[in-house]
């Protein structure tokens, strides 16, 4: 059974199933080239298809996110739109009153039809559309990807808005066939993601991207500073008394969403890194207090969380360290790209037979393209005079060689990974006990605000060198950071400057032999556990998808290495471009 899932709004994606197994996904971006684009996926799914051999006549059913879909927007048109919401803005009385009347209902009419519209110009009968809430599709993400299926596990959403709530409290399997049951919810007027949006707005960055910015900055800021915003957030907030799990706005506190001049006013003078500490501590405050509640009303200690305010990873580390909490798993990249995956089960979990497969736990998301030899050899063809290369013996050991002196590497090899973090196979590699090559990435490529860490990748099997993570958490997929040990200098340039915390990818062999094997090379050659690890795009770009993309990056950028497939490729300078170009060995 096939079975297409399809989110067709902000980082719009598409995902295949088979069978209940995930077997390919792509976000529209990397095809488009236009981050996070807004818009309904055709490319994607026709990638989709095509990468299997299918057409759109074996596909069993078209899984869709959300039964409303906000209108398409760029990046200049949701920042308008939030500061236009503000709660003085005259378009926020308007739009309050007519979500009172039937104008909301016939709106939402239109837009459906608008999706079906794009949905038949990109092949797809409207009529096999399936039309999956936005919160169980964050929530059957969380369930079937995460590792247990011995018992019932609690299952939280948040993000900022879906299908008119922001957040939910499920118990999934307590029957023993993966059922899920919704015991709380919260509207989304009282969303702390959307506050958190509008205060990135507020702060000059842009919203539903550089939230993370934000969150960087949070530990630079001073405890008082920090302390005093945080009181002034936690004003907004209250529990329900009607719902111990739900919370509501304080009486005077504006819908979320329409929030920017009241945010604005209450965050006067503040300095940029107050805001950003005391906002941070509010949200992790809140989602603790959360969790901590939703445990104790369950008894459930094993929690899945999805939703896109779950991209904070200093948020999931306090969830992680609450001693109600025994196991953690975080769906990867949670946010509303990965809806994809949890409408496509929740349609499985409707149409299998009862004696169907299960969907297994989620393992390595590498659900991308892999570069064909013919692709390589017509990208190198068409740059190569930029370039020369050579297929080493040893691919990864030559690679560690020019890691361990200080050179920054790319790696384009194997499928692509899917979301937000590069994990190894669209990745930029470095030493990372150089602090030195975190400002040299930035310079030659990245343009990263100063402030922001880098990532690593680190050796399951020396993972404990560096992490203290008592509970033993798996942390595959760069959602999640850590403190770390006294060994911290061994992978400083991986850390957060600040408060030293890191967000890894734990590698185990089975997982990415071939990135594996790089890391083992440049153990063998240093006696560090891992690498520095950031995605590989030029600033403001989604990640490379294709080698031409790979091939123009490194040419326009000040990378000087690459990994292309099973080739090392090298930049040539202007001196040494004529005749040096080196045939691609058969």
């Amino acid at each position: 059974m096939f079975i297409l899932g399809i989110h067709d709004g902000h980082n719009a994606a598409a995902c295949l199933l088979e069978d209940g197994r995930i077997v390919a996904a792509l976000q529209e971006e990397r095809l488009t080239r236009i981050k996070n684009h807004d818009v309904f996926p055709a490319r994607a799914v026709h990638w989709l298809l095509e990468s299997r051999g299918l057409t759109l006549r074996d596909i069993h059913a078209v899984a869709m996110n959300g039964h409303h879909q906000p209108v398409h927007r760029d990046r200049a048109r949701l920042i308008q739109d939030t500061r236009r919401g503000g709660d003085l803005h005259p378009a926020r009385a308007l739009r309050r009153l007519a979500r009172k009347t039937p104008l909301l209902a016939l709106w939402r009419r239109r837009r459906r039809a608008d999706r079906e519209a794009e949905a038949r110009a990109a092949g797809i009968d409207p009529q096999r559309l399936a039309w999956i809430e936005h919160h169980r599709c964050h929530a059957e993400a969380a369930w079937w990807g995460c590792p247990w299926r011995d018992g019932p596990v609690l299952v939280l959403t948040c993000d900022g808005a879906g299908d008119d709530l922001c957040a939910t409290v499920n118990v999934a399997n307590e029957d023993g066939r993966g059922g899920l049951r919704r015991i709380a919810q919260v509207h989304e007027s009282h969303s702390p993601a959307l506050i958190y949006l509008v205060v990135t707005t507020l702060l000059g960055m842009v919203p539903n991207e550089h939230e993370y910015k934000l969150m960087g900055m949070a530990p630079y800021a001073g405890e008082q500073a920090a302390e005093e915003v945080a009181r002034l957030f936690e004003r907004l907030l209250e529990w329900d008394p009607n719902q111990p799990l739900a919370w509501r706005r304080r009486p005077g506190v504006p819908n979320a969403y329409y929030s920017y001049d009241y945010l604005k006013a209450m965050l006067d003078l503040r300095r940029f890194d107050a805001i950003c500490g005391g906002m941070q501590r509010w949200v992790e405050r809140l989602l603790a207090e959360w969790v901590r509640r939703c445990v104790a009303a369950t008894g459930l200690r094993r929690v899945a969380l999805s939703g896109g305010i779950f991209m904070n990873v200093k948020a999931n580390q306090v969830i992680a360290q609450l001693p109600e909490v025994d196991d953690l798993f975080i769906f990867p990249s949670c946010g509303d790209e990965t809806n994809t995956m949890g409408a496509a089960w929740a349609a499985y979990a409707g149409m299998a037979a009862p004696d169907a497969p299960r969907p297994e736990p989620l393992g390595p998301i590498y659900w991308g393209a892999a570069p064909a030899p013919a692709e390589i050899e017509a990208a190198l063809a068409a740059q190569g005079a930029h370039f020369r290369w050579s297929r080493p013996a040893d691919l990864a050991a030559h690679a560690a060689a020019f890691l361990e002196r200080g050179e920054v590497v790319a790696r384009y090899a194997g499928r692509a990974e899917f979301g937000a973090r590069a994990l190894g196979n669209r990745s930029i590699l470095a030493n990372p006990a150089r602090p030195e090559v975190v400002r040299r990435i930035n310079a030659m490529i990245k343009s990263r605000d100063f402030w922001m860490p880098f990532a690593c990748s680190l050796l399951a099997e020396r993972a404990d060198d560096y992490l203290v993570n008592p509970k033993r958490l798996r942390a595959p997929y760069m959602i999640l950071t850590f403190d770390t040990t006294d060994r911290w200098a061994d992978i400083a340039a991986g850390t957060h400057p600040s408060d030293r915390t890191v967000r890894p990818q734990i590698m185990e062999p089975a997982w990415n032999p071939e990135y594996h094997r790089l890391l083992k090379a440049f153990e063998a050659r240093t006696g560090i556990g891992g690498l520095l690890n950031t995605s590989f795009n030029l600033h403001g770009y989604p990640i490379v998808n294709t080698p031409a993309e790979a091939l123009d990056v490194m040419r326009r950028s000040g990378l000087n290495y690459l990994i292309l497939g099973d080739l090392w490729v090298e930049k040539l300078s202007d001196e040494s471009r004529d005749g040096g170009r080196h045939a691609v060995a058969p």
